[in-house]
């Protein structure tokens, strides 16, 4: 959906551009003091230039895992949930946003291959639950000269720098990413194929035309691999999952951040569930739902169907932000009740824009049937509002 993924991307476009004609950097990670400083400053293209989404579409795999560059922005969203052999538990956030910094209707071919249409950004993020500690990096870098791209033909890839996901046989990818503290080598197995989210992967934001994006997920990824954290070392086993989304699409007026939640239960089902806050504390109605059943099939549901009730909050002692910290999920007609709670409370990214984006524990029911598994929460619009910033 248009979570911190649309915004994150916003602006940084032209100030990589700016960063890397003044630096002649080619991908590197900058405070977020000085990258939100420059943004503030910076005007973007109108959105109208732009292709939007409007309608479902037909999908192409693996060629639609790769960038859609007619679109203003896009995203490759990776989170999981690991745990060693001897049951200690880590999780992970690995993303990467592609950001147009010229319309369609105004590229005219540049000869050089250091001449730059599209911006790339990544987050890595990283939590380890023992110890209570959470890390977070980000690099910027330009789209051009082979720094930075995503690829669908003939195999799927996406990277910036040394950060990347290589698809390297069926179903199955490669994922590398390493900062001074911390590093993950990890293999993923799709297990369930591509999990078109709404409207066979059209997914409606708002009410108007194009307040939309086209949204697919691989919802239980298979994961084996190993971390490394400051000099320790692990083998590690869990699961995986992965959101692409792609538009060119804002927030609604009134409408100032949000609350997504993806969980994989331990009877073969997911859950993914976005909340759209509205100015005045209310949630929007084109919030929604998607069950994943153990074959694969989906089950939707509509704003008015579910319920998400916080349970508990913290306060960012960096920030002063107030974010949930606890939940309650309901969705009465399947009769699925479900608890969560972070792994540790602060995962909270302070880079170019403010947001907490961690692992949680989920336990309850659907049904007779006792569940528990891990999932990720993302939240946006507690540590500045999401309005105005794109």
């Amino acid at each position: 959906m248009n979570k911190i993924r649309t915004v994150l991307v916003v602006g940084l476009g032209l100030f990589a551009l700016v960063l890397g004609w003044r630096w002649g950097f080619a991908s590197q990670e900058r405070s977020a003091a000085v990258q939100t400083s420059i943004i503030g400053e910076l005007n973007l293209p109108g959105e109208g230039k732009f292709v939007r989404a409007e309608a479902p579409m037909v999908f192409e795999f693996p060629k639609d895992h790769g960038a859609h560059n007619d679109f203003q922005t896009e995203w490759w969203y990776y989170t999981g949930n690991l745990a060693s052999e001897t049951g200690r538990r880590f999780g992970y956030q690995l993303t990467f946003f592609r950001r147009a910094i010229v319309p369609p209707d105004m590229r005219t071919g540049r000869p050089s291959e250091w001449g730059v249409e599209q911006v790339y950004l990544a987050h890595f993020g990283f939590t380890d639950v023992e110890n209570d500690q959470f890390y977070a990096s980000e690099k910027i870098g330009r789209g051009a000269a082979g720094l930075a791209q995503a690829i669908g033909e003939p195999a799927y890839q996406v990277w910036l720098d040394d950060w990347q996901v290589v698809q390297i046989g069926d179903n199955q990818y490669e994922m590398k990413a390493k900062t001074d503290q911390v590093a993950i080598e990890l293999e993923l197995r799709n297990l369930k194929g591509e999990i078109l989210q709404g409207d066979r992967g059209y997914s409606r934001k708002g009410e108007e035309a194009g307040n939309a994006s086209y949204y697919i997920s691989q919802t239980r990824l298979e994961t084996r691999g190993e971390i490394r954290i400051l000099n320790e070392q692990f083998e590690v086993s869990g699961l995986s999952w992965m959101d692409h989304e792609f538009s060119s699409s804002a927030l609604g007026e009134d409408q100032v951040g949000w609350d997504w939640f993806a969980l994989q239960l331990n009877n073969d089902m997911e859950l993914m569930l976005f909340t759209l806050r509205k100015s005045d504390g209310s949630i929007d109605r084109f919030s929604s739902a998607t069950l994943i059943l153990p074959d694969g099939q989906t089950r939707q549901f509509t704003s008015d169907q579910f319920l998400v009730e916080v349970k508990d909050q913290w306060k960012s002692p960096k920030t002063g932000a107030v974010y949930p910290s606890a939940w309650s999920i309901r969705i009465p007609s399947v009769d699925l009740i479900l608890d969560l709670r972070p792994l540790v409370s602060d995962q909270e990214l302070v880079v170019s824009y403010i947001y907490w984006e961690g692992a949680v524990y989920a336990e309850g029911k659907i049904g007779e049937q006792i569940v528990s598994g891990y999932g990720y929460v993302e939240l946006t619009g507690y540590g500045q509002s999401m309005r105005g910033r794109f």
